[in-house]
């Protein structure tokens, strides 16, 4: 399933890396806010969420990183790139 199904279809959890500010100004509807310095402190919480974890950040760079490290961890997720696309996809119907 590519990264656009997954998210149209509202598979797992979709979770913002941007900072507590930036994620106040807008966000996802149900996201979960874990700013990307948090990542590695939040490492049990994050197993416990429902798999994949949809990573989104402004640009897509801070996802990524995020991406990278859980995918380390034995994490299922991937990056979902900017909150604004992966907002119009949840918006759209799969």
């Amino acid at each position: 399933m590519s990264k656009e199904e997954t998210i149209k279809n509202k598979e797992g959890t979709i979770v913002d890396v941007r900072t507590h500010i930036e994620f106040m100004g807008g966000s996802v509807s149900g996201a979960v806010n874990i700013p990307l310095n948090e990542i590695p402190h939040r490492i049990d919480e994050l197993k416990q969420m429902h798999a994949p974890l949809i990573l989104c950040c402004a640009s897509g760079n801070r996802s990524g990183q995020a991406a990278n490290y859980l995918s380390q961890q034995s994490i299922n997720c991937l990056n979902g790139g900017s909150w604004l696309e992966v907002n119009y996809l949840t918006s759209e119907t799969a």
